[in-house]
C-alpha cells in the first residue's frame, strides 16, 4: 500500500495547481510529439482504453481525431479530473506532473486527425440487478475490470485483444495464490506501471474508495476461490 500512497502523493503534487488555472495548448515540436507518444505508449495507461494511430483499446473514445471533436479545454479537464468533467465515466484520474499533463493535452489537441480503428460494440451486460453489498462489488468489477479481465475473471474481456500483455486471469487459482491481498490492493490502486507490470493497467486509487478497492480484492478471491500465500495471511 506504500506504492499506492506514493502514487497519490504524485497526483496531489502534480495536479493540485493545475486545477486553479485555465489551459491553452502550447506549440508542440516533433521531438515533443514523439515524447508525448512515448509517454502514452510506455508510461501512462491511456492506450489501455483508447486507440491512437492504430494502436490501443476500444473501451473509451479514439484519441486519433480529438482535434476535430473536442476543445483543448475539455481534453485538458478530462485528463486532469475525469470524474469531475464527465460524471459517471470509468476513466480514472492518473498521477502525472503538471508538465506532463500540459504536454499530453497539447499534443492530443494539435495532432492532425487520422482515421480511427473500427470500434466493435462491447458485449451486453449479463449481471442481474442486485442491491446487496456482494452485488454492488460484482457490478463494480463488471464496470471497471471486466472489459479487460473478463466477466468471470478469465483474462478474456472484449478489450484484451487490444493489449500487448494479456490481462491477469483473476480466476487462475495457481497464479492468484501467489499474490497477497496487499499486492492486489496496490495493483488496483496504483496501476500496472508502479507495480513493474503493464502500464496499460490504470490506477484507480483516486477514482474508487479504499473500501471499494478492498471489496474488489475480496471479489478477486471469490473468482479464484483461493487465498494469498500463507506468509501474507493473518495468524488465526
Amino acid at each position: 500500500m506504500i506504492l499506492a500512497l506514493f502514487a497519490a502523493l504524485l497526483l496531489a503534487q502534480g495536479q493540485g495547481e493545475a486545477s486553479a488555472r485555465p489551459f491553452s495548448p502550447r506549440p508542440v515540436s516533433s521531438f515533443q510529439s514523439a515524447k508525448a507518444e512515448w509517454f502514452m505508449r510506455h508510461r501512462l495507461p491511456c492506450l489501455g482504453c483508447h486507440e491512437l494511430g492504430g494502436e490501443g483499446g476500444t473501451i473509451g473514445p479514439s484519441l486519433s481525431e480529438l482535434k476535430r471533436r473536442r476543445t483543448p479545454a475539455y481534453v485538458y479537464a478530462m485528463i486532469r479530473d475525469p470524474q469531475g468533467t464527465a460524471p459517471g465515466t470509468i476513466m480514472p484520474r492518473v498521477p502525472m506532473s503538471e508538465a506532463t499533463l500540459d504536454l499530453i493535452a497539447s499534443y492530443l489537441t494539435q495532432r492532425e486527425p487520422t482515421r480511427p480503428l473500427p470500434r466493435p460494440a462491447p458485449p451486453p451486460a449479463t449481471l442481474r440487478p442486485d442491491s446487496t453489498q456482494a452485488g454492488a462489488t460484482a457490478a463494480l468489477y463488471a464496470r471497471f475490470c471486466a472489459p479487460c479481465h473478463g466477466v468471470r475473471g478469465g483474462g478474456e474481456g472484449y478489450n484484451a485483444r487490444n493489449l500487448p500483455v494479456r490481462p491477469t486471469a483473476h480466476a487462475d487459482k495457481t497464479y492468484m495464490s501467489t499474490r497477497s491481498d496487499d499486492a492486489l490492493f496496490d495493483a488496483i490502486s496504483a496501476g500496472g506501471y508502479v507495480m513493474n507490470r503493464s502500464n496499460r493497467m490504470p490506477p484507480f486509487g483516486w477514482t474508487l474508495t479504499r473500501q471499494q478497492i478492498w471489496a474488489l480484492v475480496g471479489y478477486l478471491r471469490s473468482l479464484c476461490r483461493c487465498e494469498g500465500p500463507s506468509w501474507s495471511r493473518p495468524k488465526r
